[in-house]
């Protein structure tokens, strides 16, 4: 495997490789990763669909691109994905799937399409003080100092930040600027969290910086990403005869570890509550999802809060990598250093369905948008500044659900401290019920004191959910906490998904899901087309300029007298106008 940019290997058709007719996959989950994987398979290992089996424990495939729910007890969405355009990996695997809504079309020509017509921006970022503008502007608020900070982490060599957090190397001037208002918020990043992640973070979206503050830089699916990204790919997988084999609880997959050469030997599961497996020969190829962010999600209703579950249950997969890595923990990794820090992983959301007209118009009034014309509400996440949860919340394109009726308002609400005190509920959100943060989101709205209890208990529908490991990869880590996607000598087997080790790229996005299941395939069956490179703005000095000017909140620079002549008359000093540093 290698990876390329450019057209001559965008647009290459690979030749077959050899011996794939003999071959067989088995793709243990069926979030993005696994089913991203079973398309590359198809399309550029050129293997025959029904040779392709994904194991999943559930009763439904899509992982955490999840969409689901009713009118009657309220739609459910335990958080949304924000794309961009270099999602190179993502955007390769969906010009290739039929779009279900258009005909004709790919889902990523339905995707460009509608980006196209409606853009994403927010007109109201943040809130403060009851629904009023935070007036954070396009300001980033950063203090030479913490100026220097960010230069500093994007210049450090990656084993430098090892078990580093964020906290350790950013000071205070840092942390009460605008910019780790937005960026915090934005990605979920707590201070507690990976120095290393921020750094990839920072490099990797280097591009959008000038984007972060109105989210410009983002764009969305015209409905949940259940319906608009799983739906499309799992029905041209069945088509292809491609099988799902749901209740499907994979404890173990036993290796052969003596050789140079690794193998796969056997899959051991628990199917509809029989004990079974299979036995693998060369030819079987099996694709892993070690770990996950929504493993132990409980759901509450509008009177019952959501369960806080930390446990690291049997049949889970964050069983399945406690069982294979301890058959060489060098090799596949560290499971405990993600899922037995709960208090540092978890952040709770909650699906709020509106009911009553009069909550629509709050909303209006800070996204300055109507609610149900079909484009963009929110244009991502409101902040609520002086929120004790830190809270935000956003309307995505309305109807955010194909079946949802037209005098609703789907909202998605989340919180980064689920352990304080609310502002007008006092109570921890993990606490409580879904009314009581309807109560706590219409005090941060506006909406009048003596109002809110009687319109949180009849106005909306709310379904607050619990997440213990949403943001498990976000922990301080090392080089080897997460098994590489393909392990020195591997020659049947692969992890997948947002806790195997690629290069370069971060975690938390659509895009690297799709990225691990695509490197896997193109790794083992020896693929002859490059994996598109991860966009590569950090190298880009007309990108690098054009941030150093917003970092700066575009304070122009001085020239020292002795450097006037490299800059006047120049394309440096052209570049260095054109980008607004001078």
């Amino acid at each position: 495997m290698y990876y390329s940019n450019g057209n001559f290997e965008a647009f290459a058709r690979p030749r077959k490789p050899a011996g794939v007719d003999h071959k067989s996959a088995y793709l243990v989950g069926s979030g993005l990763a696994s089913l991203a994987a079973a398309a590359f398979l198809i399309r550029d290992a050129q293997m025959p669909g029904d040779r392709i089996t994904i194991l999943e424990a559930s009763r439904i495939e899509g992982g955490a691109l999840d969409g689901a729910g009713n009118a009657e007890t309220g739609w459910l969405i335990r958080g949304g994905r924000e794309m961009e355009n270099h999602f190179e990996c993502l955007w390769d695997l969906y010009r290739s799937i039929p779009s279900l809504e258009v005909e004709g079309a790919s889902v990523l020509d339905e995707f460009y399409w509608l980006n196209k017509d409606d853009p994403n921006y927010s007109l109201q970022r943040a809130t403060i003080h009851q629904g009023q503008n935070a007036k954070t502007g396009m300001d980033f608020t950063l203090t030479r100092k913490a100026r220097k900070e960010i230069i500093e982490l994007v210049l450090a060599l990656p084993e430098q930040l090892y078990d580093k957090r964020i906290n350790e190397v950013f000071s205070e001037d840092f942390f009460a600027s605008n910019f780790w208002l937005y960026w915090r918020t934005m990605f979920a990043f707590e201070e507690w969290h990976s120095a290393l992640e921020m750094k990839l973070y920072v490099q990797r979206f280097i591009h959008h910086i000038d984007g972060l503050p109105d989210f410009s830089a983002l764009k969305f699916t015209k409905y949940n990403q259940y319906e608009s990204l799983v739906l499309p790919l799992i029905t041209w997988l069945q088509k292809q005869g491609v099988k799902i084999r749901f209740d499907t609880q994979v404890m173990n997959v036993l290796f052969d570890l003596q050789a140079e050469q690794k193998l796969a030997r056997r899959i051991e599961w628990i199917h509809e509550g029989r004990v079974g497996g299979v036995d693998l020969t060369e030819n079987d190829l099996v694709f892993i999802t070690n770990g996950s962010l929504v493993e132990n999600s409980t759901w509450g209703d509008h009177q019952t809060p959501a369960g806080f579950d930390p446990i690291v249950h049997d049949g889970g997969s964050w069983h399945l990598w406690r069982n294979i890595a301890a058959q060489a923990p060098a090799e596949f990794g560290n499971p405990d250093k993600f899922c037995t820090h709960t208090e540092e992983s978890q952040w709770a959301s909650a699906s709020i369905t509106t009911l009553d007209e009069r909550i629509p118009a709050y909303i209006e009034k800070i996204a300055k948008r109507p609610t149900r014309s079909g484009k963009v509400v929110t244009g991502g996440i409101v902040s609520v500044r002086d929120s004790s949860w830190l809270l935000s919340w956003t309307v995505n394109r309305q109807p955010h659900f194909k079946q949802q009726p037209d005098n609703q308002t789907v909202v998605w609400f989340y919180a980064l401290f689920t352990d304080r005190p609310g502002d007008f509920i006092k109570k921890p959100m993990r606490e409580c019920t879904g009314e009581e943060i309807t109560q706590e989101w219409l005090y941060h709205l506006g909406v009048p004191i003596a109002e809110i209890p009687a319109l949180a208990a009849s106005g909306a529908i709310t379904r607050p959910c619990m997440m213990p490991f949403i943001t498990a990869f976000f922990l301080p880590r090392n080089g080897t906490d997460r098994p590489a996607v393909v392990p020195a000598g591997a020659r049947n087997f692969a992890f997948i998904g947002q806790f195997a080790e690629s290069t370069r790229d971060c975690i938390f996005t659509t895009e690297y899901s799709v990225r691990t299941g695509m490197e896997a395939v193109y790794q083992l069956l020896q693929v002859e087309r490059g994996v598109p490179e991860v966009f590569a703005s950090i190298y880009d000095v007309r990108e690098l300029l054009k941030s150093t000017s917003f970092l700066r909140d575009r304070e122009k620079l001085p020239i020292p007298g002795f450097a006037k002549r490299y800059v006047e008359k120049t394309i440096l000093g052209r570049m260095l106008e054109e980008y607004g540093l001078i």
